[in-house]
């Protein structure tokens, strides 16, 4: 019997348990075991972020019976959540109360109470963009004829698909009244989008990504099954055990559906000869983001030799997907007081080593907390980059630098290569970085942790 063998669609070398990608996290200077990190200095302006009621313009138009121009004043609002530190997968209830109106009742006619629906958007923005429906319950106090209307709350939900900060801010809203005839009130944010008014922290779920394939047995006669056993994968979805014969998918394949944790136990038939590993993905077809492997198998080839022939041999190990840097802090260049503007440096360079031999291209991402320092902070958005990587000469793959712009606490790509027939090499990754640096900002030094991740 062969030890078993575990792979993930991507790991690097040294990392946690196979299948697991290597995270590059934040560390206390002289932790080295844990891992690098890039601390960038320089002054920074103070930011800060509260769940506060927020003052927008708005333009309310009265429906048409009411026989008067639109409204142009200022809502009053504020957004709440029930989870301030989900994580990606997580449903958070979003609440969206409207303390002051920007339109009144546009009749002399009295409203009865519980006649007016509220209905709503929340606008999304930074880790994660766009927006969320809220709406209000069919409840009211008597409003009085041309008196302002009252307040109200809509809520809604919505599900994390990012990790890094979220803000949450008020948009337009409409106001529904059901009294006589059915009446519309829709009141639009004037400059778009509205004042933040609530900021949640998403972290990644544990597991999440982290898919893995492992096998009782590494090798095998023609038609034996070998028994396979996943983890990391979307609970309950379709998954597909599969052969692989170099790059290509062999006809061995079996499909079924993962359990409510994600993982599943097979036994899959392997009759191709030229079976090289097995492969787990979900969806119709392997790819790096949806699928975990290949783990090595061999087809132990039972023909009979013709008579006084010798059977020869040989193997190439697959290696694994690894990451080192040059150094670990990086200082920016200095910004006056009073003048603020651009403190610029170099990452220090980054060595990618992909010998893997398998299809999985790579992603080398990086997100960056707040510049913090006696005088205040900064926001991470303030951190930009501009990336490069070469490429060693004779390797399969090729590096493709990430777009040059903001990083910030919800993250950025550095580097990456694609999926491919046969991926591989070895690649330089470097950037050139820059901070935003407010005007008038306190002296003295500031620092933020840029959190490098290889998958």
């Amino acid at each position: 019997m062969s030890p078993a063998t575990r792979t993930a669609g991507r790991r690097p070398a040294n990392g946690p348990a196979p299948g697991r990608p290597r995270r590059w996290a934040a560390a206390v200077a002289g932790a080295a075991l844990l891992a690098s990190t890039v601390v960038l200095t320089a002054p920074a302006g103070a930011t800060t972020t509260a769940a506060v009621p927020v003052d927008f313009a708005t333009r309310c138009v009265p429906p048409p019976i009411a026989g008067i121009p639109p409204i142009n004043g200022t809502t009053t609002a504020e957004i709440t959540v029930d989870n301030a530190a989900p994580q990606v997968g997580d449903v958070v209830t979003v609440t969206y109360r409207v303390a002051k109106p920007a339109a009144s009742n546009p009749v002399d006619l009295a409203l009865p109470a519980d006649i007016m629906t509220p209905t709503g958007k929340v606008t999304l923005g930074g880790a994660q963009s766009g927006s969320l429906t809220v709406t209000g319950p069919k409840k009211n106090p008597p409003v009085p004829g041309k008196g302002e209307f009252p307040p109200f709350s809509m809520t809604g939900t919505f599900t994390v698909t990012a990790a890094g900060s979220i803000t949450l801010s008020p948009g337009d809203y409409n106001i529904h009244t059901s009294y006589i005839m059915e009446l519309d009130t829709p009141c639009t944010v004037s400059a778009p989008p509205a004042p933040v008014s609530r900021t949640i922290v998403a972290t990644e779920r544990p597991g999440t990504g982290e898919r893995a394939v492992s096998l009782a047995t590494a090798s095998g006669k023609p038609g034996e099954r070998v028994t396979v056993t996943g983890s990391g994968f979307t609970p309950l979805a379709d998954i597909t055990v599969a052969g692989r014969a170099g790059a290509a998918e062999t006809a061995d394949k079996l499909t079924f559906q993962a359990d409510s944790a994600g993982a599943f136990t097979a036994r899959l038939r392997v009759n191709d000869k030229a079976t090289t590993g097995i492969v787990a993905y979900e969806g119709p077809a392997w790819t790096a983001d949806k699928g975990a492997g290949p783990a090595a198998y061999t087809v132990v080839d039972d023909t009979p030799l013709p008579r006084n022939s010798q059977k020869l041999t040989a193997s190439v190990t697959a290696g694994t997907l690894s990451m080192t840097q040059a150094g670990d802090a990086v200082r920016l260049s200095a910004v006056d007081f009073g003048t603020g503007g651009t403190a610029a440096g170099d990452l220090q360079k980054v060595t990618v080593k992909d010998f893997r031999g398998g299809p999985a291209g790579w992603s080398l991402t990086g997100k960056v907390t707040d510049f913090t320092g006696s005088g205040g902070r900064i926001d991470a958005g303030a951190l930009s980059w501009t990336p490069a990587c070469t490429t060693k000469a004779g390797s399969p793959s090729t590096c493709v630098p990430g777009s040059a712009g903001a990083v910030g606490s919800g993250g950025a790509t550095l580097a990456s290569a694609p999926d491919g027939a046969v991926t591989g090499g070895e690649f330089t990754v470097d950037a050139k970085l820059s901070l935003n640096v407010p005007a008038f900002t306190t002296p003295g030094s500031y620092a933020g942790v840029l959190t490098l991740t290889l998958t």
